[in-house]
């Protein structure tokens, strides 16, 4: 028996919804219902990540895009969602398909037991042959809090389900070297650097909360998970297998290098960071060759509030990243243990423990394609005393 392909395919609000009355775009999901139809035929398995909601019950609390808040955003999204998912159950009804609603927030993409409970939920549905419908739960999310934009969201998504594929579907043909209304801009058909393509992608659409930079940010979470991704335009008949089958233009996003372990894809790719160390740059260079953990006697500040099992952004001296590891301890416990390096453990903490900050199995070094974070500010930092 052959393995099902698995393929995330994201789309945004702008293929969705009208922008001027802000209603659905029913001919546009009617096709791509028809295409997911045959594909599961075919021998795939899909995830569809959806944006939509928000735009589509801003009519619903009298706002548009351009003037509503982050509290009218919330109240679309609790709005638009039903709307949403009610086009969809009915449309892939007629192709005899079944849908599932799943909203997840950034917190439970970024907590281990989470992200694997999600991911067991949709195994189980591929069972059922049933197709996933994946969104930010925007109406409890907040700016602090939220993933920001379904392009990161469905390269997690393709992280997590090990997805053969990521296909971004957008209202423009691909990757361009700068503006596509500018007379001389020259269409990108494959990338392998996206870090040297940033320049080139400011801008995010009207109804949506992403552009092109989103999405190359997307591909490149993509590509450190092994997963190629296709950007491509959305309104053109058979919009999926039209890719697969390479009948028309879009930009290939190719995987680079070895893919790591799936413990290490997930420390590696991030969409919020939980709080940084700053570290000598002696202990760095070990550290990014593998050589040791970090220990409290490593850590010159910290930034952030995390508690243990968080993922931590590590940076040497000069504010360059060069790992991220899952912590030990929380951000009061660490402050305490590098304050106090001349106590015992046990003392200082309460317990005893031969625990690094972060243990060197936990540590995944960065490579240089990876898209960086850049560091705190120092005004945000705690730093340690000498």
């Amino acid at each position: 028996m052959h393995k099902r392909k698995k393929i995330v395919v994201k789309i945004g609000s702008s293929l969705l919804a009208h922008s001027e009355n802000l209603t659905l775009r029913y001919a546009f999901m009617n096709g791509l219902m028809s295409d997911f139809a045959q594909l599961q035929k075919d021998g795939y398995d899909i995830i569809l990540t959806s944006s939509g909601s928000v735009a589509l019950g801003l009519n619903m609390v009298g706002k548009r895009p351009d003037e509503a808040g982050i509290l009218d955003k919330q109240a679309a999204a609790a709005c638009g969602q039903p709307l949403l998912m009610n086009a969809y159950r009915q449309i892939a009804s007629e192709h005899n398909m079944d849908v599932a609603q799943i909203l997840v927030t950034a917190e439970d993409m970024e907590v281990r037991r989470r992200f694997l409970n999600i991911k067991n939920t949709m195994t189980r549905l591929f069972e059922s042959g049933i197709l996933p419908v994946i969104n930010e739960n925007d109406s409890i999310a907040t700016h602090d809090l939220r993933v920001g934009d379904n392009d990161r969201l469905s390269a997690k998504v393709a992280q997590m389900v090990e997805a053969d594929l990521l296909i971004i579907l957008t209202s423009v043909d691909g990757l361009y070297d700068r503006d596509p209304s500018e007379a001389d801009a020259e269409f990108i058909h494959e990338v392998e650097d996206v870090s040297s393509h940033l320049e080139s992608t400011t801008g995010i659409s009207e109804l949506g909360s992403g552009g092109m930079l989103t999405k190359m940010q997307a591909a490149n979470m993509a590509q450190h998970a092994g997963v190629e991704t296709l950007i491509a335009n959305g309104i053109i008949e058979r919009p999926v297998s039209s890719l697969l089958n390479n009948e028309r233009r879009h930009t290939r996003c190719l995987v680079t290098g070895k893919t790591a372990s799936p413990l290490q894809i997930w420390l590696g790719n991030r969409l919020q960071v939980a709080g940084t160390l700053v570290i000598p740059n002696a202990v760095a260079t070990s550290v990014a060759a593998g050589e040791c953990g970090i220990g409290r006697q490593d850590v010159l500040s910290i930034q952030g509030s995390f508690t243990k099992g968080d993922v931590l952004h590590v940076y040497d001296e000069d504010g360059r990243e060069v790992a991220r590891g899952l912590t030990n301890f929380s951000s009061e416990e660490v402050m305490l243990m590098a304050r106090h390096i001349d106590m015992a453990v046990e003392e200082v903490i309460g317990y005893k423990t031969r625990s690094d900050i972060i243990g060197s199995e936990n540590v995944l070094v960065l490579a240089d394609n990876h898209l960086q974070i850049d560091a705190p500010d120092q005004d945000q930092k705690m730093v340690i005393p000498v």
